[in-house]
């Protein structure tokens, strides 16, 4: 089976050669059990970004960390909120994904974009979309990986409501979006 697609371009020249997606699903499942057998939890990013943020806070405001009921579990009995196993979860998921793009040969610099959008447009859209998911996360107690892959893996009902919800979603919004990448 060939692992890479032959080289597709993006409408700017920045994306190279892809995985194969269904090696690259497969790769992700194989991920996916080595964390259940290792790490005895699943895989999820947004539980990461809190215990980083509590990090943050806590270095101008460790009293603040301390009287917050959420912020304050990451820092109970004097515990560091960046030694937990999501935080290096989410390290590897970055270094991973660089040493990927290396050897890929995909390591340019480059906004994607379609042709009708603006860097500064696309950049903005990508900032406040990511920061409405994160908001998103905190309040579903998950992210997509977390509440798709393992909520999903383990039949729990509300993950796969979630997912076919984000399906739905960008299926619905996919109509009105589609000619700014034309």
């Amino acid at each position: 089976m060939n692992v890479e697609n032959p080289t597709s371009e993006s409408v700017d020249g920045v994306l190279g050669r892809l995985w194969n997606p269904y090696v690259g699903g497969f790769a992700l499942g194989l991920v996916l059990l080595a964390a259940f057998l290792v790490l005895g939890h699943g895989i999820g990013a947004s539980g990461a970004a809190a215990r980083l943020g509590t990090g943050a806070v806590s270095l101008v405001a460790p009293e603040h960390v301390a009287a917050n009921p959420v912020m304050g579990e990451h820092v109970r009995d004097g515990a560091n909120p960046l030694t937990d196993w999501l935080v290096f979860m989410v390290v590897g998921i970055f270094l991973g994904g660089a040493l990927a793009s290396m050897l890929a040969g995909r390591q340019k610099a480059g906004v994607t974009r379609g042709p009708r959008i603006s860097v500064p447009l696309r950049l903005a859209l990508a900032g406040s979309g990511g920061i409405l998911m994160g908001f998103a996360a905190r309040l579903a107690r998950g992210c997509t990986s977390g509440q798709a892959l393992s909520g999903g893996a383990l039949l729990s009902v509300g993950s796969w409501v979630f997912m076919l919800s984000v399906f739905a979603g960008g299926y619905a919004l996919a109509w009105f979006l589609r000619r700014q990448w034309r």
